[in-house]
C-alpha cells in the first residue's frame, strides 16, 4: 500500500526499421605527408598602443571615483537615518501605549 508504483517502459511496437544512413569506414594510407599547418600568429603587446594617462583623464578620474563614493556614502546615510527615525518613533508609540495601559489599569 506504501509502496510506490513504478512507471514500466514501454516496449516498441511495429517494426524497427534501421536507419537510413549508411556510414561507411574511410581507408587510411599510409605514407601521404599531410599539408603543414601555418604557424600560429601570436598577437604582440607591441602591436596595440598602451594607454597613457594625461593629466587631465587622471583628474576626471579621480573626480568621478570621488562623485561615486560620495553618492554612494549620502545613499547609505540616508537608509540609516531612515532606521533610526522609524525606531525612535516606534519607541515613542510603546511608551505612549504603555502609558495609556497603565492609566486604564488605574482607572478600574
Amino acid at each position: 500500500m506504501f509502496r510506490p508504483k513504478l512507471p514500466t517502459m514501454p516496449q516498441p511496437t511495429g517494426q524497427v526499421t534501421p536507419p537510413a544512413v549508411v556510414i561507411e569506414p574511410t581507408t587510411i594510407t599510409p605514407g601521404t605527408p599531410a599539408p603543414p599547418s601555418a604557424p600560429a600568429v601570436q598577437a604582440s603587446a607591441s602591436s596595440r598602443p598602451a594607454v597613457q594617462l594625461t593629466p587631465g583623464t587622471a583628474l576626471a578620474l579621480v573626480g568621478g571615483g570621488t562623485a561615486v563614493v560620495l553618492v554612494v556614502g549620502a545613499v547609505l546615510v540616508s537608509m540609516l537615518l531612515a532606521v533610526a527615525v522609524t525606531a525612535a518613533s516606534v519607541a515613542v508609540c510603546a511608551v505612549v501605549l504603555r502609558s495609556l495601559l497603565a492609566s486604564g489599569a488605574k482607572r478600574r
